[in-house]
């Protein structure tokens, strides 16, 4: 029988545990704080936004939010982003992507202060995961991974294909499925747009990550017999009903969970996870900005 995985459980007993940390770091006088900006009217960012802010109150995390006028000047976020460098009480900034197009995308992710970036993307925080000494991993990835040891799924010598190459999800995902670490030592494939015979790759792995942004690409004839999937995707798609659409995976779910050994739903399956990471992280920033050591989940 295939076992779904149901995130939101997983993720509310991380933040228990994390709830201890932010205890004893409370005993020493740390209060942990994270400060979010947006600059866009995106209905999914200004959520996502929201569910952070929700998230950090439930959990004992000072939120600080900034919001700027998607139509401002690129260097009045850039002014914000230095202006929360540079306020000790707070300890991660997280600038909710996209920003608009006459903003310089890479530009904002070299202004945060690399040990307040809690996303993860600074060059600083991407080149020390590449080399296997993380600060900071991406909170997608990282909960992923949180996902698959909840699982009890063993990633060592297991062949895993990541369909999607990019830098919030893909390309940190192999990293952290190559490293010499727990969670990681499998033989790991990439897969993106430019693949050939995407279905031949994806039936030789025993963990698929699809990250691709392609709704219900993956379906059951591309998996191996109880493969481990999990579904990074969140596509709106036309539906009949009351709201005129539905949010599906990049993987079709009915199918492929009749071949699946494991797999994740969407929604309920990653997606709080990765908002229980950016907590993690900011914790993680907390402990190390303080030199007050707490024991992370």
């Amino acid at each position: 029988m295939t076992t779904v995985l149901d995130g939101n459980a997983i993720g509310d007993r991380v933040r228990e545990d994390l709830h201890d940390c932010i205890d004893d770091l409370e005993a020493e006088g740390v209060t942990p704080s994270l400060a979010t900006v947006l600059m866009s009217e995106d209905p999914g960012s200004e959520t996502y936004v929201s569910m952070k802010q929700k998230a950090c109150e439930e959990i004992g995390i000072e939120s600080v939010h900034r919001e700027l006028d998607p139509g401002a000047p690129a260097e009045e976020l850039f002014d914000v982003i230095d202006e929360l460098n540079a306020d000790d009480t707070v300890n991660g900034i997280l600038v909710q992507l996209p920003v608009p197009d006459h903003v310089d995308k890479r530009r904002v992710l070299r202004s945060v202060d690399p040990v307040k970036d809690v996303d993860g993307f600074h060059p600083e925080n991407v080149g020390r995961l590449v080399a296997g000494h993380a600060r900071f991993k991406p909170a997608t990835p990282h909960g992923i991974q949180k996902l698959l040891e909840a699982a009890g799924v063993d990633t060592e010598g297991k062949d895993a294909v990541v369909v999607g190459r990019s830098e919030i999800v893909g390309k940190p995902m192999a990293n952290l499925l190559i490293q010499k670490a727990p969670g990681g030592n499998a033989t790991t494939t990439v897969c993106h747009s430019r693949t050939d015979s995407l279905a031949e790759k994806t039936r030789t792995a025993d963990i698929v990550i699809a990250a691709a942004g392609v709704p219900e690409m993956i379906d059951g004839s591309m998996l191996s017999e109880s493969a481990v999937v999990v579904d990074v995707g969140v596509n709106r798609v036309d539906a009949d009903n009351q709201k005129g659409y539905a949010l599906v995976g990049d993987v079709d779910f009915e199918s492929a969970k009749e071949k699946a050994d494991i797999i994740t739903p969407v929604p309920g399956g990653v997606g709080p996870m990765t908002i229980t990471m950016v907590l993690y992280n900011t914790v993680k920033a907390a402990s190390l900005q303080s030199d007050v050591d707490v024991e992370l989940p």
